[in-house]
């Protein structure tokens, strides 16, 4: 940096600098005491342009650059913003800008982009773990709150390594490092391609695949919780002692930047995850959507080391959990070791670390200690919570989102944080005070109660959509059985009889009947009755398996066909299927928009192939023998389909759409009122838990509350994947309902402890310990005094 010079001129009060170059202009332009100063630099001077450490831009007229030079207060010349004709502050060594320290926003834009780059890889793992890895619901479950859980407890590490060893900075650095390198691994794991030698769209060796996934994952974990008690604290330590207005309005900037990034993210990353993208076959595009939030965790990593030398950096001071800790730890032994009758009790079973450790410091504990307790019961709301990106998420999988615009199944989530926007506000400058003025004592732990049973009543909810959900769920043939459907492709009505005797069903000409199911050990054959013809025809089922059966009147006799449909289950990512049956004379040949489903000779079927884009119309072009098309009806989401080629009229296709698998019925829409009450839940619950804490422990404790508070949620998703691994429930119904019960018995306990809880003022407390250590000071400096006149005498 260049040398510091002190201007010769009176007008300037002492301490003041200039840089070299600088050319002072009408001075003073305000007065001097209030520790203003600018200077007007060349662009002509590229050594003082190289000492200003933050070029905004140009000036807009002349060659001029306005800048702040800061008081001289240190070692190194730093440039403020530039103003246009108006002078800027300073204050002791903070860098302004609109009257907040200039490091405050890269560490806020930090902030989103770390949080964009969590949140939108959170939104798609549940569907990259059921659809790209092929886990099985619950397993997937479990993998992704232990995922989470990871994520909650990573912080006590984090706090301990930023408080202990490297100071915050260091630790943001360098596990935001780790985070990246994470997120970069995790990507590099979700490309198709990477295993897949023979091209055939399924990779070779999944396991690769895997170990890459798991390994990403634990290395965000830990870089994301290692950082996550670092980063407002950190942005809390740029603000000076009389800047509390500032430091709160940037808590609130700092609030308002995890929410942006978290809304922004859960929209983008699933629609990019929905396109399709690869080498060799086109698939879902996890690589990208892992890829996204890879970069802007490298964004927030170079946003944050640009601002570096701005920053204030506190030196480690020690961690007072790990102090905590030992406390506790010498009172339970000191406990033990004087367990005899001998010795006398006390008061509190913390007293028996009052050997080794001050009266204030034991006093601090109890108080974190009652509100610790309270913690108990707290995890089984966040195991109720949490699960909006995992059962929720795959609960849309089954549902229609068809908004006018698709929603996909993990866009869901976004519900949440649009609601807690508005909820917040409302709930704060509305609700609060209708409450406060129909004098009712709605207390913070009041408060936590009823957001612990609205936790329970969205899940409630919850269930009642699931049963909807699976009422529209298809029958699928259990062991021993089998299901037949019956087309009739032709233009007379007919009979068919099941044999041996069991029953018989009348079809309608281009109608269907539904499947019917049957055992396989009975059903021998079918017999067909079509006016004045009829067939026999014997049947070998399989088990567990599905047969459509397409028959048509003829001249000289009834054509039929037994279909094997290959179809075991509903699809289950909301695509649909469609296949194409030949109900023409001749053979044909069929294309719908991209897809080709070759040659169809007459009454032969096609095999199912993706609809890429449900809710989209499609152009069916075939070839009878002229070209004919005619456009499909809109596909429906998480539907099978087969369309008969009947004929063509004028060059337009005639077809009947027949529907093998009912679409999703039920509306995404019917999970809002879920998302509404465990929003307002959230709100109750989370933001007033945290605000309790911190008003019942002391200032020096409050990290151990946050410690505390970020277990619990840990714990709650260890309790999701405890119930997704080990239970037997089989519908998903039911174990919505059993979570509910759950909360609401925890909320029951829970009220009960909290009605037995007395509000405290740590503030008093400490105040009164201050006092005391006062008096003892002035007794034993009295003493002292006392003593010394004695020697002297």
């Amino acid at each position: 940096m260049p040398p510091r010079d002190e201007h010769p001129s009176s007008r300037f009060p002492p301490g003041r600098v200039i840089v070299p170059g600088c050319e002072l202009t009408a001075w003073p332009r305000v007065s001097p005491a209030q520790g203003w100063l600018c200077c007007s630099v060349s662009r002509n001077s590229p050594a003082t342009l190289g000492s200003l450490l933050s070029l905004r831009g140009s000036s807009p007229s002349g060659n001029a650059v306005s800048w702040f030079i800061r008081p001289c207060l240190e070692t190194q010349v730093r440039a403020e913003r530039w103003c246009l004709g108006l002078c800027g502050k300073t204050t002791g060594k903070s860098v302004l800008c609109f009257g907040f320290p200039l490091s405050i926003f890269f560490i806020v834009i930090n902030e989103f982009c770390e949080r964009f780059s969590y949140y939108g890889m959170k939104a798609v793992l549940t569907l990259y773990f059921t659809r790209f890895l092929h886990w099985e619901d619950n397993f997937a479950t479990a993998i992704y709150h232990t995922f989470v859980a990871l994520c909650y407890l990573t912080p006590i590490l984090g706090a301990i390594i930023a408080d202990s060893w490297l100071g915050k900075f260091k630790t943001i650095l360098y596990l935001s490092i780790v985070y990246a390198i994470g997120q970069a691994v995790l990507s590099v794991g979700s490309i198709n391609d990477l295993t897949d030698h023979n091209q055939d769209g399924t990779p070779d060796a999944i396991a690769v695949n895997i170990a890459l996934s798991i390994v990403g994952l634990i290395l965000i974990a830990l870089g994301t919780g290692g950082i996550k008690p670092c980063v407002s604290a950190f942005g809390g330590d740029q603000f000076e002692d009389d800047q509390e207005k500032q430091r709160s309005t940037f808590f609130s900037l700092f609030y308002l930047s995890i929410n942006a990034g978290s809304l922004l993210s859960t929209l983008v990353t699933p629609t990019i995850r929905a396109s399709e993208c690869g080498i060799h076959t086109k698939q879902e595009c996890y690589p990208l959507a892992f890829g996204v939030p890879a970069v802007l965790m490298a964004i927030a990593l170079v946003v944050f080391v640009v601002g570096s030398k701005m920053y204030k950096k506190a030196k480690p001071q020690g961690n007072v959990m790990l102090e905590v800790s030992k406390c506790v730890g010498f009172a339970i032994k000191n406990r033990f070791q004087h367990r005899s009758k001998e010795f006398p009790k006390r008061e509190h079973w913390l007293d028996w670390a009052s050997e080794k450790y001050d009266k204030r410091l034991i006093a601090q504990i109890k108080m974190v200690l009652k509100v610790l307790f309270l913690y108990i019961p707290l995890p089984m709301f966040w195991a109720v919570f949490d699960q909006q990106g995992s059962r929720w998420t795959l609960q849309a999988t089954a549902m229609n989102g068809d908004f006018g615009f698709q929603i996909q199944p993990d866009q869901m989530q976004i519900v949440n944080p649009i609601l807690i926007v508005i909820m917040v506000p409302v709930v704060d400058s509305l609700v609060y005070p209708l409450i406060k003025k129909c004098k009712l004592n709605f207390t913070p732990l009041k408060k936590m109660t009823v957001g612990m049973f609205l936790g329970s009543m969205a899940f409630v909810a919850a269930a009642l959509v699931q049963v909807q959900i699976d009422k529209s769920y298809p029958v699928f043939p259990a062991a021993g059985q089998a299901q037949i459907k019956l087309i009739n492709l032709g233009t007379v009505p007919a009979t068919v009889q099941f044999q041996p005797q069991l029953q018989s069903v009348d079809v309608a000409p281009n109608k269907e009947t539904g499947y019917m199911t049957f055992e396989t050990s009975e059903l021998q054959s079918l017999h067909i009755i079509s006016a004045t013809l009829n067939e026999t025809k014997p049947l070998k089922l399989l088990d567990r398996q599905r047969y459509t059966l397409p028959f048509k009147w003829g001249p000289t006799g009834i054509n039929s066909t037994l279909i094997e449909d290959n179809i075991t289950s509903k699809p289950g990512n909301g695509k649909s299927l469609v296949r194409f049956i030949n109900n023409s004379n001749f053979t044909v040949n069929v294309t719908m928009g991209d897809m080709a489903f070759g040659e169809l000779h007459p009454l032969s079927v096609s095999n199912y192939s993706v609809v890429p884009n449900p809710g989209w119309s499609y152009t069916i072009n075939a070839s009878m023998p002229n070209i004919c098309t005619v456009d499909s009806k809109e596909f429906g989401y998480g539907g099978a389909y087969t369309i008969s080629l009947d004929d063509c009229v004028g060059k337009k296709l005639i077809i009947t759409h027949f529907e093998d698998i009912a679409p999703n019925t039920v509306h995404m829409a019917w999970q809002i009122p879920q998302y509404f009450l465990l929003t307002c839940a959230e709100v109750l619950f989370s933001v007033t838990g945290l605000e309790f804490s911190y008003s019942q422990a002391p200032s020096n404790m409050k990290s151990v509350l946050q410690a505390g508070w970020l277990l619990t949620v840990a714990v709650g998703n260890i309790i999701v994947l405890i119930v997704a691994g080990a239970s037997a429930i089989q519908k998903q119904w039911a174990e919505y309902v059993l979570f509910a019960a759950l909360l609401l018995v925890v909320c029951i306990i829970f009220a009960i402890m909290g009605s037995f809880y007395t509000y405290i003022d740590p503030n008093e407390i400490e105040a009164q310990f201050s006092k005391e250590a006062k008096e003892e000071k002035k007794d034993q400096d009295g003493n002292e005094k006392e003593a010394e006149t004695d020697t002297q005498l």
